[in-house]
């Protein structure tokens, strides 16, 4: 059976199939994990320590001998990326309260939502994007992506834009596994190509963790707010990476569309800042069913707009160098 090759053809199948089970086993048998206790309760529930392996091998896979023109990329397309966030939220905690929108349409939208759904990038979509319509370096831009991964930015972002405080060691705690991983991968190349095989093989444990905290008559609530929710990180964060990737990263701009998606691990934010600061916990399952839609909705519409941005952009480059 072909069940592996079945899952990839959906966009983020690979997590987005397990948290879907995960979410179908917690809607209708909410007690398996109690029920079975030992190991089965573990994977029902790990979603912390599993994603802190995770973080860690993500952390040793990252090298530093990137050259300059792929860090100068990357980093215009990091630093882009968090700042359209961070003011997003900046803007958003004017009119949305701390815990979210309660009733009408908007019922389960928070800032939590919106910063986790915008501040980090798709990578594996973005270099496979830019195998096929860029340059080598630019492929190679989404090495710093991986700096966005875990809870971290999300917590400086809500942090500074006034939502919430958090402990300083907090911060620490949250990047430390991903710092020792990197420190390692760094220091032995055997360490490196070993942990970093565990980035792949980990990601549907962690899936299938973060779907047993949903239940699905959230995602049923909030399935056409996710849609729109995707839409808008593809329009607020799409047109500064446009601009930000030919002003400053030298490129025509289809980097900038490539990038504008969201991250599958940006599902995991929610529940994770919510552990963190329990003033986020009324939102976190419905942030990570409007953040699980706008994985969706980014893996598919993103490819399809690059390919057509970098099909229109092409012929004027090519005009404008001759």
């Amino acid at each position: 059976m072909k069940i592996k090759a079945t899952i990839e053809k959906i966009p983020g199948g690979l997590m987005l199939v397990p948290l879907l089970l995960g979410a179908i086993l917690n809607t209708f048998a909410p007690e398996t994990g109690n029920y079975f206790g030992g190991f089965t309760k573990g994977l029902i529930g790990g979603t912390v320590p599993i994603l802190a392996v995770w973080f860690f091998c993500i952390g040793a896979s990252i090298s530093l001998k990137a050259s300059g023109i792929v860090l100068k990329k990357s980093g215009t397309l990091v630093l882009t990326k968090i700042a359209v966030a961070w003011l997003v939220a900046f803007v958003c905690t004017k009119f949305i309260p701390s815990d979210g929108i309660q009733t009408g349409f908007f019922a389960g939208l928070s800032v939590l939502a919106i910063v986790s759904a915008m501040d980090m990038t798709n990578g594996g979509l973005y270099a496979s994007l830019m195998n096929q319509y860029g340059s080598k370096e630019e492929a190679g831009a989404f090495i710093l992506t991986s700096l966005e991964s875990g809870p971290l930015m999300s917590m400086i972002i809500l942090g500074t834009a006034g939502l919430a405080s958090f402990e300083p060691q907090h911060f620490i705690g949250a990047v430390l596994p991903f710092l020792i991983g990197f420190l390692l991968g760094n220091l032995d190349e055997e360490l490196k190509e070993f942990f970093t095989k565990a980035n792949q093989v980990l990601i549907p444990f962690f899936g299938f963790a973060l779907g047993n905290a949903i239940n699905l008559g959230v995602i049923l609530d909030t399935g056409l707010l996710g849609i729109i929710l995707g839409l808008a990180v593809i329009v607020i964060t799409g047109i500064p990476l446009i601009l930000a990737d030919r002003i400053i990263g030298g490129g025509n701009g289809t980097a900038g569309v490539a990038a504008s998606s969201t991250a599958g691990a940006a599902v995991a934010n929610p529940v994770l800042i919510a552990q963190i600061n329990p003033i986020f916990e009324p939102v976190a399952a419905s942030a990570t069913a409007l953040v699980a839609t706008c994985v969706v909705v980014t893996a598919i519409l993103v490819p399809i707009i690059t390919a057509l941005y970098a099909k229109h952009i092409s012929p004027k480059m090519k005009t404008k160098t001759l």
